[in-house]
């Protein structure tokens, strides 16, 4: 929903952007929505790492801020020269993703507090633009009982692997609670999808990489490829599942299996 805007406080539209005085508190008041604006947590659990992402969609736009629920500015864009004319309409990021023995899950979360984040821009033509964000630490438990074609997963790539035919099925239990140690600890959750993104080196074929993606909807907790879909009579299969919460958040578990 639009927001309407405080007053005006250092590193805020209402202050000086790039020398030039943009707006007013009363032409804050009427800012609009971004089209889209998402930020969000992604927790990849087979490798123990946490990142955070964001995609925010909108009318060109020459100006756009971050600030976080304790008044911190953590992102500052502004377009010079041309970019400032022309203006932006969309711009994807993700944070690195340091592994937990390089950056402890408490600190990371300390440095992402939960709760209201403020989106701030400007269009080229002077209009405000503002959305907000409730960033959420509940992050979905990884999915239960994985197998490929009845057999169970292996626990990561590293470990020795199922060894199936096509067509090939894989399939896990449905996900309705929160992540057993990390985050908000033993809370029910809402899936909103299943995303299943299978990678497929084949050296000497062409092409010599595939990478199959299935979005399925949170009651469906299976994914079958089509027979021949891999194109391989043997070799190694990567896998993701990455399960998509209504709060925004991801969590990707890692896998691989033999087609032999």
């Amino acid at each position: 929903m639009n927001r309407t805007a405080p007053l005006p406080r250092p590193g805020s539209l209402a202050a000086l952007v790039a020398g030039a005085l943009v707006t007013t508190p009363a032409a804050l008041a009427q800012a609009v929505e971004f089209d889209e604006a998402r930020l969000y947590l992604e927790l990849n659990d087979t490798d123990g790492d946490l990142g955070i992402h964001g995609l925010f969609d909108g009318d060109a736009w020459k100006f756009l801020a971050i600030t976080d629920p304790e008044g911190r500015q953590l992102m500052r864009l502004s377009g010079r020269t041309r970019f400032r004319l022309h203006g932006l309409t969309e711009i994807f990021f993700e944070s690195a993703e340091p592994s937990f023995d390089e950056l402890r899950p408490e600190r990371f979360f300390a440095r992402f507090p939960e709760g209201e984040y403020i989106i701030d821009g400007i269009t080229i033509d002077g209009t405000p633009l503002q959305s907000t964000i409730d960033l959420s630490h509940t992050l979905a438990g990884p999915p239960a009982n994985v197998t490929v074609n009845g057999l169970a997963a292996a626990a990561d790539c590293d470990s020795v692997l199922p060894v199936v035919a096509e067509p090939i099925t894989i399939d896990w239990d449905p996900v309705t609670m929160s992540h057993g140690t990390l985050g908000n600890v033993g809370v029910g959750v809402t899936v909103e999808s299943y995303e299943i993104v299978a990678e497929i080196e084949r050296p000497g074929m062409t092409p010599d990489t595939l990478v199959f993606t299935g979005l399925l909807p949170a009651d469906v907790t299976a994914f079958e490829f089509s027979e021949s879909a891999t194109g391989l009579s043997d070799g190694e299969v990567k896998f993701e599942i990455v399960t998509k919460l209504d709060n925004g958040n991801q969590t990707a578990l890692e896998s691989c299996f033999e087609i032999g």
